[in-house]
């Protein structure tokens, strides 16, 4: 007998990148999650699943690693990817406004939906 997981299939990357996120921060945890998840329900960053989903629209690939990063008052996503060809690559995203603004590694193209939206 099979079981299944009903868990969503991106739920360990999540939980990878806020464990990172919590422990990248001076703030106790209690603090960090409750500044993230206020930042979130006040429009200040964009929901991870919206920025995940984005992706999975325009590449194929596995979410590898996700982090949650504030440097100099700016706040990114970087989401890694394992690409078909077994690629690797990083997509950075601004958490503001959810504009991809940059991305690192080999055969990107190679990861490209043909079908993705524009």
């Amino acid at each position: 007998m099979m079981t299944r997981c009903l868990l969503p299939r991106l739920s360990l990357p999540v939980l990878v990148a806020l464990l990172a996120l919590l422990a990248g921060s001076p703030a106790p945890a209690d603090e960090a999650w409750h500044d993230l998840h206020e930042a979130v329900r006040s429009g200040r960053i964009v929901p991870l699943p919206d920025i995940l989903d984005w992706l999975e629209a325009r590449y194929v690939g596995q979410v590898l690693e996700v982090e949650f990063e504030r440097d100099d008052g700016r706040m990114s996503y970087e989401v890694e990817m394992l690409g078909p060809q077994g690629q690797v690559v990083e997509f950075e995203f601004d958490a503001a406004s959810g504009e991809l603004i940059g991305m690192e590694g080999v055969n990107i193209n190679g990861m490209r939906r043909e079908d993705g939206a524009e």
